[in-house]
């Protein structure tokens, strides 16, 4: 067992949209990640994603929800199969955490230049 530092692991990365694994729970990655400006619409056929927001106003748009406003310490969870688009405003950067099924694929069926296929260990 190994206490995991979210500070200390914040600050070995600045890159935008690439999520970092720091942890395994039950076949679910924990991951950080610093977003800043908009995502890509996508969804997760069969996988459910938890967003935690560490720093910043996060805000994810759903096709056919409200769009959700998330402030450090919120967290919401997107559903499979809902088509979702997270994004910052004004370029400001987020930081997150991320639980999601080891398999999931970063933006779902769609495949983008900002794709993640080989998630980092830090």
């Amino acid at each position: 067992m190994q206490v995991i530092n979210l500070n200390q692991k914040l600050s070995l990365f600045s890159d935008h949209w690439s999520p970092k694994i720091i942890g395994r729970v039950s076949g679910h990655d924990i991951k950080l990640a610093k977003i800043a400006g908009d995502f890509i619409w996508h969804d997760h056929a069969e996988e459910d994603e938890l967003f935690f927001v560490i720093s910043g106003t996060l805000y994810i748009d759903f096709r056919e929800r409200a769009t959700a406003e998330l402030n450090p310490g919120d967290m919401i969870i997107a559903p499979a199969g809902v088509e979702h688009r997270p994004r910052t405003k004004d370029g400001m950067e987020v930081q997150l955490m991320l639980v999601e099924p080891g398999q999931i694929k970063h933006t779902g069926d769609v495949e983008h230049e900002l794709t993640v296929r080989d998630y980092e260990r830090i």
